[in-house]
């Protein structure tokens, strides 16, 4: 018999966090859903009634607790497969106006936090079978979007952390890829952010989550098992029009 593949998703309690941990499970994997939200994502995970999911509260800027929510799903599940960075923060502010504390917490959040993540799941998928790791970037780490000088360079460096891990441990084995969202339909886009996103989209709507979900899905699987450094870029096309 085959396995149990595990896989860690950070950023999991809502959204598109919780739409990975669900197509995740779909396939068959045991999942460990962590979120700093925590009473929010044990409510979406009691709601679920899966045992083939464990919650965990992470602050993903603590290194302490990257150890200890690696250490306790390999405790429940005996091994980690897969990690999915997709914890992330927005805010919008020009680059005169924007505050070092404001713009270290995304760093911190969108950036370090999946760096954190990295190291704390290294020596697990080293031992794996098909090891990989998916960062979730953005399209705003394609192209300069005004307004956003925080979260657009944190997604920036994102992208090159992610291009940079790919190639230090692909003699690993370890897959490394990226999802680059453009605007999907969550709770981190106010309502009146999302009509006028929607309106100015090729296809006039934003990204369900469980169209991100798919994707990061499919790098997760064995029908990805030699990609290494890629990108998918799930947009609606809204990068071809700029």
């Amino acid at each position: 018999m085959t396995p149990r593949r595990v896989a860690l998703v950070s950023g999991a309690a809502r959204g598109q966090g919780l739409a990975i941990v669900r197509r995740l499970r779909a396939d068959g994997l045991a999942v460990a859903a962590c979120d700093i939200q925590a009473d929010l994502l044990r409510e979406a995970v009691a709601a679920s009634a899966d045992e083939e999911i464990l919650a965990l509260a992470l602050d993903v800027t603590s290194e302490s607790q990257w150890a200890e929510a690696v250490a306790a799903t390999v405790e429940r599940f005996g091994g980690l497969n897969a990690l999915v960075n997709n914890a992330g923060i927005l805010h919008r502010s020009p680059l005169e106006d924007e505050t070092s504390d404001g713009f270290e917490r995304l760093w911190r959040v969108n950036c370090l936090g999946a760096f954190h993540g990295m190291r704390a799941a290294l020596p697990q998928l080293r031992a794996a079978t098909d090891p990989v790791i998916v960062n979730t970037c953005s399209t705003g780490a394609l192209r300069p979007f005004p307004n956003h000088t925080a979260y657009g360079s944190s997604k920036w460096a994102l992208r090159g952390l992610t291009q940079i891990a790919a190639a230090e441990l692909a003699p690993h084995r370890i897959r490394v890829n990226a999802v680059l969202p453009g605007a999907v339909s969550t709770p981190m886009l106010a309502d009146d952010v999302q009509s006028r996103l929607a309106a100015s989209m090729p296809a006039r709507r934003l990204a369900d989550p469980a169209e991100i979900a798919d994707a990061v899905a499919f790098l997760v699987s064995g029908r990805a098992t030699f990609i290494t450094g890629a990108e998918i870029t799930v947009d609606g096309g809204q990068s071809l029009f700029g």
